[in-house]
């Protein structure tokens, strides 16, 4: 399986191909991870694995669309980020993007309504929201990621008192295949 660790830093996945900004980092590539394209060929991935990056970059929807360029139909992308009502959301200077659990739905099957805002498309696997430690404890982080409308709740009214820390997101690759002649 051909994996790409965008924004790798110095903990580059075993057996991925790593590329990131920085020099001093375990990258195999070094590049401007918000120019795009990525110097490699469409489809050249089986996943793409974004661990605490999306949120550094100038473009969430441009990230979005070059992993989806990046992976094959069926192919898999895995992000981690802060949660927005995380301290860690808004301490680091160099976040651009404070996110929430619905920041990625642009690139569902309903497009959350926005179809016109991108082309690639993404059906996600699973989401899970880890939250800090007293409110997991107390059983909200269960709550939150095994019941959907529970999760629309914490986020609209609950999540500045309970408040989250990580997002996980696993996303398939949804390419349509154009029935064009050549």
């Amino acid at each position: 399986m051909r994996i790409l660790d965008v924004g790798c830093g110095i903990r580059k996945q075993p057996g991925a191909i790593g590329i990131d900004h920085n020099a001093a980092s375990g990258a195999d590539v070094i590049c401007d991870l918000d120019h795009n394209p990525y110097p490699f060929a469409d489809d050249s991935f089986d996943r793409v694995v974004a661990i605490h990056v999306i949120e550094h970059l100038d473009d969430v929807i441009a990230a979005m669309e070059e992993f989806h360029r990046l992976v094959r139909s069926g192919g898999s992308v895995r992000i981690e980020t802060p949660h927005y009502s995380d301290f860690s959301s808004f301490c680091d200077p160099t976040h651009r993007h404070h996110l929430n659990s619905f920041s990625f739905r642009y690139f569902g099957e309903d497009h959350g309504g926005f179809g016109y805002y991108s082309k690639a498309r993404f059906r996600e696997i699973s989401l899970r929201v880890k939250l800090l430690a007293f409110w997991k404890w107390l059983g909200f982080e269960f709550l939150v990621n095994h019941f959907p409308r529970y999760r629309r709740f914490w986020e609209h009214y609950l999540c500045f008192v309970v408040r989250g820390k990580v997002m996980e997101f696993e996303f398939e690759v949804v390419k349509m295949i154009s029935n064009s002649p050549k």
